[in-house]
Order: C-alpha cells, then structure tokens, then sequence
C-alpha cells in the first residue's frame, strides 16, 4: 500500500543524517497522503543505515497502523495533531539538531537577525511553552496540540518551524522534502543566530522592512526569485 509515498518518506529520513540533523536515531519524517488520511513514518528507534523503503510505517490520522512490522515513531501522535490542525501541510520533521536545540533548551525562539532567516521563515522562531504535569501523561499528543494553539495567531506557512521548550524543533512543509529543507535552514538559522549574539551580545533583529522585502522576494503573489 503506498509504496511511492513510503519510498518519498524513507528518502527524505535519510537525508536527515546526510545533512547533520540527527545523532543515532533522534528524528523522524513523515509525509501525508491527503486523499487516503494515510501518513508514512519512521519506525521507531530503528538505526538509519539498516532502514529500508518497506520500513516506513502507515498510519491513520486517528494514530493506528494501517500497514507495517515496525512500531512508528514513538512522535507518530504529535504528525497526527499537527496534520489535523494544518490542512495545507503534506510533510512534517523533528529532530534534536544540536543547533535549534540548544535554543529550545534555552526557552528562547530565534530572532531574525538576518536575510537568510528571512528567506524561509517570517519573523521570529517561536518557542513553545513546557507542558503542564497533567498534559505530560499525553505527551506526544499534547505537543502537537500545543504547537497547533500556537498557531492560532501565527501563519504555520510562513512560518514552517516551531521550538518545543526543553524538547527540540519541528519543521514541516508541502511534503517530506519540504519539510527536512525547513529543517535545515532552521538549524543553519540557529546556528547563524547563536554565533550572532556571540559576536554583538547587543544586537538587535533586523529591520523589518529588510525582513519583508526577503521574505515576499520568495513567497506570495508577487515572488520574482528563481526560475
């Protein structure tokens, strides 16, 4: 069953170690099939060099396996609040990259102190609260639906990241592949972000005309960037 989709999905999970964004198996991508409600995932805690496209895992958007000998990714509930909450999205990533990471640790979203922050991402990274004691017992789903109230007053397509306090980024796009590229501008963003405020403990964000202008060269009605 969706055997194009679970080979999409096994390509765009291995290109999360290609680009430095995992360490042993701390990620996951998956990417919806919206016609069928069907998503493909990661298997859980299966290490990247044994996976193979037949591995990826089939779940519905109530969460259960439709097809696959591996349990998902132990995420799988967090893809599921956040297909269900963003409508336009085909592909979503986690991972514990080091960079965005350590911003999420801090507590702290990522400025946009520069032009390539505002290529891809409008405005502020936004870090998300820690989740109450009672929200723990359903962690996973909780994050997804924490990230999804977020979102209420943020545009989850112009803005295709969130950091989770304590936890780790999300990144999600039109599919899979989509997806991990958010996920490497957000952890080269991060990076860029860190060693900013290293340099000039006072700098401020860019301006926001500056922002606009990079970000709608890209994105939007008028967009004239690439071919």
């Amino acid at each position: 069953m969706l055997e194009e989709l679970k080979k999409r999905v096994y390509e765009a999970n291995m290109l999360l170690p290609k680009y430095g964004l995992v360490t042993f198996t701390w990620g996951n991508v998956s990417e919806i099939d919206r016609e069928t409600g069907y998503f493909a995932i990661k298997p859980s805690g299966v290490d990247y060099e044994k996976l193979r496209p037949e591995d990826m895992v089939i779940v519905d958007l109530d969460g259960k396996v439709v097809e696959g000998h591996y349990n998902p990714s132990s995420d799988t509930p967090t893809h599921v609040e956040l297909y269900k909450a963003f409508s336009n999205i085909g592909g979503i990533v986690h991972t514990h990259s080091p960079w965005a990471t350590s911003w999420a640790q801090a507590g702290r979203g990522i400025p946009c102190y520069g032009t390539t922050h505002a290529d891809y991402l409008y405005g502020t990274v936004p870090c998300v609260r820690n989740l109450t004691k009672e929200e723990l017992k359903a962690y996973e789903v909780n994050t997804g639906v924490l990230i999804a109230e977020a979102f209420q007053t943020n545009d989850y397509e112009a803005m295709p990241a969130v950091l989770c306090k304590n936890h780790g980024p999300f990144t999600w796009g039109k599919d899979g592949l989509e997806a991990v590229h958010n996920a490497v501008v957000l952890e080269e963003v991060a990076k860029m972000g860190a060693r900013c405020e290293m340099i000039n403990p006072k700098v401020g964000p860019a301006p926001q005309e500056l922002m606009d202008k990079h970000y709608y060269r890209k994105h939007g009605e008028n967009a004239y960037y690439g071919q």
